[in-house]
């Protein structure tokens, strides 16, 4: 089971977007094996966007990230960092296709709702930043015999 990190960021919470955009991971059959409501704070946001501090668009970033809160999530399932981006759709809300969530919910860059690992690396590290490892619960519900077929995880 692939696990990835996915955090629903400031404009979701705002938008009160949470629960309608969580709903379509749990009913694509993604388990949630970790859960947290919290602030990012500018250092946590420095940590969580390294790559892109020293780039022109950083601190706007920094600005958005920490305006408001946010929950950031870890979700298993076969396959999971692909099959979340591409429910998520491009980065841009306006590029992104309808059925998509942010092609649905979505009309910018920036405020595009959710933020997801793009590699196992990256969800390593990003899950690395916001829960210890006891905090991740994975487990089989009952319903995941429905869920995949034996031998397709």
């Amino acid at each position: 089971m692939e696990r990835t990190f996915v955090m629903f960021k400031p404009d979701c919470l705002e938008r009160g977007l949470l629960g309608r955009v969580l709903c379509r991971f749990e009913e694509k059959g993604l388990r949630i094996t970790a859960m947290k409501m919290l602030r990012v704070t500018p250092e946590l946001a420095k940590q969580h966007y390294a790559e892109h501090v020293s780039k022109p668009f950083y601190p706007g970033l920094e600005e958005f990230i920490t305006a408001s809160p946010v929950v950031a999530t870890v979700m298993e399932g076969p396959e999971v960092i692909r099959v979340v981006r591409e429910m998520l759709g491009a980065t841009s809300g306006l590029k992104a296709a309808a059925g998509t969530i942010r092609g649905d919910y979505s009309a910018s860059r920036q405020m595009n709702l959710v933020h997801a690992s793009d590699s196992p690396e990256s969800a390593a590290r990003e899950i690395a930043i916001y829960f210890k490892p006891h905090e991740i619960l994975s487990w089989d519900p009952t319903l995941a015999c429905w869920l995949q077929a034996p031998g397709e995880v």
